[in-house]
């Protein structure tokens, strides 16, 4: 029998395949990928999105917050030149 949290870790899983849903994009407990989040958002903050959902995925965590970083570093720059 599945316990309550088991049941929420299936909930909306998407298969992983090479291509169009690789692990590491499908892994998150919620179920949900990132691109279904970032493609609401500008190309940086999705980014950051992204690299911040995964970051524990693929097994360089410290790089990918650092790139996350970088893309929040980048849409402060762009947004403080439109002041």
């Amino acid at each position: 029998m599945n316990s309550i949290s088991d049941d929420w870790r299936n909930v909306n899983k998407v298969p992983a395949d090479n291509v169009n849903h690789p692990s590491h994009y499908t892994s998150h407990l919620s179920g949900v990928e990132a691109i279904q989040i970032a493609e609401h958002m500008n190309f940086c903050l999705g980014n950051a999105v992204k690299y911040l959902m995964r970051c524990d995925e693929k097994g360089n965590a410290i790089e990918d917050l650092r790139k996350a970083a970088w893309y929040i570093a980048r849409e402060i720059k762009k947004r403080e030149l439109e002041l």
